[in-house]
């Protein structure tokens, strides 16, 4: 097996896959991790750290291609080899791509993976490890060309090789779902929904959910949205800009970060039309989407547009569509007729997947 992995700068690629790598081999799975950005720095020593995109586009060029050719090489004798590389750049010299495509046709991957993060986490990252100048806009629309160019490169190369968008999100979640999705593909593949922005206050009803996504990322290889969150960013910018507030306070990386309140009021068009368009590339990439509408305090079913909208787009994707309809008031017409079927609770959700086959009893 043979994994591209790309990602933009900050997402920390080359420690998260190492991890994966030590994942595999507690599972007696032996994977080579290919780390194109630090062989082409090894090989080049006069290049100092962080310089590399600074020099002549033609030497670059030159670098890049003799390293590939070695992992090229390196391909033929691993069992299981990730690459970790990047599909575009955006520097000094404009947007480039950072792969040529005659040698990723001969390196000939069985899987395109593009690792994303959030752009607070991002952000925080590239203050404290890297010296790159850049806005909250930046990082939005570097992250999206990465998705693209990592897409674009998949079906440029091989269109019957399967790429995927994943968000890292809570490491000891995600580690497992590489692992799984790139080496234990016989799993189902889930994009998980449910209500998230209109429910942030309501503590009981996130404990309800994040209990239900614990349990379903034990039986399948879950895409969830809630890996990459968002789409609180705005509503924290509304409250800053109504206290007098210059600036946007949020936690990441177990630590507080001061965002500027302007940057974040720029993106909130962006952010909005990325969980758009994320979301139902999710759904895409999945073989079912799993929904879980809980109830609230009233009786009533937290029942979001933003997940109807994913129902419908999962159902006209031809996708198995479940969802756990917890409330006493019955779903309405538009959710039966998307759905493949409907739960009452979790517990009968979970006895129809293992009578279905579908996880292990």
């Amino acid at each position: 097996m043979i994994v591209v992995v790309t990602g933009m700068v900050g997402v920390d690629k080359k420690n998260y896959l190492h991890r994966v790598c030590q994942f595999a081999a507690d599972k007696n799975k032996e994977v080579l991790l290919c780390n194109v950005g630090e062989r082409m720095y090894a090989e080049a020593p006069d290049i100092p750290n962080g310089k590399i995109l600074d020099i002549p586009m033609k030497r670059l060029s030159s670098l890049r291609r003799s390293i590939f050719k070695d992992v090229i090489a390196k391909a033929k004798k691993a069992p299981n080899l990730i690459v970790n590389t990047h599909a575009t750049f955006r520097w000094r010299h404009g947007l480039f791509p950072a792969v040529d495509f005659d040698q990723m046709r001969q390196l000939g991957a069985d899987m395109y993976i593009c690792l994303i993060d959030g752009v607070v986490a991002l952000h925080t990252r590239l203050l404290g490890e890297h010296s790159v100048e850049h806005s909250l806009k930046d990082l939005i629309v570097w992250r999206e060309e990465e998705i693209i160019g990592t897409e674009m490169l998949c079906k440029g190369v091989n269109e019957s090789v399967p790429f995927y968008c994943l968000a890292r999100g809570a490491e000891e979640e995600t580690i497992e779902t590489f692992y799984n999705l790139a080496f234990e593909s016989r799993s189902k593949k889930a994009y998980l929904s449910f209500p998230m922005t209109h429910v942030v206050d309501m503590k009981n009803i996130r404990e309800e959910i994040d209990e239900l996504r614990r349990l379903l990322k034990e039986f399948f290889i879950c895409f969830d949205p809630a890996d990459l969150e968002e789409s609180f960013l705005p509503l924290y910018a509304h409250k800053a800009a109504e206290q007098g507030s210059y600036t946007v306070e949020v936690e990441t990386l177990g630590q507080k970060v001061q965002l500027d309140l302007s940057q974040v009021q720029q993106i909130e068009r962006d952010i909005n039309s990325q969980i758009y368009a994320r979301d139902f590339l999710l759904i895409d990439q999945s073989d079912m989407i799993i929904s879980f509408i809980p109830t609230l305090a009233d009786g009533r079913a937290a029942l979001s547009s933003g997940v109807e909208r994913e129902l419908q787009h999962a159902h006209e994707a031809a996708k198995e569509v479940f969802v756990i309809w917890t409330a006493k008031q019955s779903p309405s017409v538009f959710i039966t007729q998307t759905a493949t079927k409907v739960f009452k609770n979790i517990e009968e959700t979970m006895t129809f997947f293992k009578n279905k086959g579908y996880i292990k009893k």
